[in-house]
């Protein structure tokens, strides 16, 4: 089953001259976010499947994210685990209608002080082509995003408030996800619905606020669950 937690989402569309009649690519994963927190290994597996009718020629394409969240953030890709120290294997495979395969994720360096981002390309590429015809056709792939937490996982959530804006800031060494966050009137009468965001250490998250009333939220640091009131 896909699963629900599916907003690191769909990543690009690829235009190449292929067959005159358009097919759809069907590329599916089983996930696309892994948290190789202390708690569990740090590996993981996502599987593929191709729901298509036509052969699916497939990459994993890895890439660290330095500083994520920040201004400065840049993505470095590379395909070599001694450089970002993730393993991704097999970083190329071929999916025929209905096979399901197994890419296999892996953190090979030592827990870091603080979250290492990574995130990993998948998605189909052109095969041979067997036409003299041109067209276009899109394949969909996807950016699943890799958390490699520390040994001892700790986000210190900080917040200011200027009128009916609300900054708020994590000065721990994990990312944490704000959810289902709340706000309501004076009266306690009409209550709304706050963005929600995952927020990296070091980051500040600014938001637009209905009222200046308390805000609430519901919070994730890996499995560990949470309510932040600010």
């Amino acid at each position: 089953m896909i699963s629900p937690r599916f907003r690191a989402g769909a990543l690009c569309a690829i235009a190449a001259g292929l067959l005159a009649s358009p097919v759809s690519a069907g590329l599916m994963l089983s996930k696309v976010i892994l948290d190789l927190g202390p708690e569990s290994a740090p590996r993981d597996d996502i599987e593929l499947w191709n729901d298509g009718a036509e052969r699916l020629y497939v990459v994993a394409e890895p890439s660290e994210i330095a500083d994520p969240g920040l201004p400065t953030q840049l993505r470095k890709p590379s395909p070599d685990p001694a450089v970002t120290g993730l393993l991704v294997t097999p970083q190329k495979l071929i999916l025929e209608p209905g096979e399901h395969k197994l890419v296999r994720i892996a953190a090979v360096a030592a827990r870091p002080a603080r979250d290492r981002v990574y995130r990993v390309t998948i998605k189909p590429v052109a095969g041979p082509v067997s036409s003299d015809q041109s067209a276009l056709k899109l394949f969909v792939g996807y950016d699943a995003l890799v958390l490699y937490r520390p040994e001892q996982p700790r986000a210190d959530l900080a917040a200011t408030r200027n009128g009916r804006q609300l900054t708020i800031h994590n000065g721990g060494n994990t990312n944490v996800e704000l959810a289902k966050g709340r706000q309501c009137d004076a009266g306690g009468q009409d209550c709304r619905d706050l963005p929600a965001n995952r927020l990296y250490p070091g980051a500040d998250w600014t938001i637009a606020l209905p009222f200046t009333t308390p805000v609430t939220y519901r919070t994730w640091t890996g499995r560990t669950e949470g309510t932040a009131k600010f």
